[in-house]
């Protein structure tokens, strides 16, 4: 079985959470995450809190399978935690200055990189770089599983990109089978309960008119295995005498 990876992002912006702006960086990185046929765990929007952020961050690493894109608070103002914090999460609190890192934000800033702009060099240990490729200063990943990005999408989006295609360039296909079927939710959670949990499973209700509708859908690595379970839906609507539709197709988690 093909081992399943739990992508996690982080956006870390007051200013997002007061409406003062609007949040970019979740449709871009789920987008490039179902185009090559990955998904989402979960996504946090969070408030410039250091404590928060550290439970967060420890949340998901202590996700064995964990992939975290971070977006915000890199930068070199008293309101960016994320390098810092990250330290705190993933490398027992050291971090050192980054010399490649200081070296692009000298040739970026020259004199004007002292005394604020190079502490944007200063990284956890073990940190390898992403491309900045509006100002040179790099964004960080730790463990080729946690990637930290800066918050302006301009900077940002390349780095995901960056990132995803050197590390997690392409899932293996799923393969899935959809039914809809004439009934509720409730006459089908019987059948629903005996899936194991690591196939993919959702089940969406209609209502159309007075006609109850229900969309199953059934997703997994392993053809067989899915065919299996997904006849017990089949064989309900047989025995039960309900219309159902059926369609299969092997795709990329969508």
């Amino acid at each position: 079985m093909n081992k399943k990876i739990n992508f996690y992002s982080v956006i870390i912006g007051t200013e997002l959470l007061n409406g003062r702006r609007t949040d970019a960086h979740f449709p871009f990185l789920n987008k490039e995450l179902l185009n090559r046929g990955w998904e989402h765990k979960a996504s946090f929007v969070i408030e410039d809190d250091p404590k928060l952020m550290l439970e967060i961050f420890n949340l998901i690493k202590s996700d064995k399978n964990s992939v975290m894109f971070c977006f915000g608070g890199i930068g070199a103002t008293p309101d960016d935690f994320t390098r810092v914090v990250a330290a705190k999460a993933f490398t027992d609190e050291k971090m050192e200055f980054h010399e490649d890192a200081k070296q692009r934000i000298i040739e970026q800033f020259c004199d004007e990189a002292y005394p604020y702009r190079i502490n944007m060099a200063y990284l956890p240990v073990g940190a390898k770089l992403l491309k900045n490729v509006v100002n040179n200063v790099a964004g960080f990943y730790l463990e080729d599983r946690f990637f930290f990005t800066p918050g302006f999408p301009s900077m940002s989006q390349s780095m995901v990109i960056e990132a995803l295609e050197k590390l997690y360039p392409k899932n293996i296909v799923k393969y899935r089978k959809t039914i809809t079927i004439n009934s509720s939710e409730n006459d089908l959670i019987s059948s629903m309960e005996r899936i194991p949990s690591h196939l993919d499973f959702s089940s969406l209700p209609k209502i159309i008119g007075e006609q109850r509708r229900v969309v199953l859908s059934l997703a997994g690595y392993d053809k067989d295995e899915v065919d299996i379970y997904f006849q017990l839906f089949i064989d309900f609507c047989k025995t039960n005498k309900m219309y159902y539709e059926l369609r299969d197709i092997f795709e990329q988690n969508i």
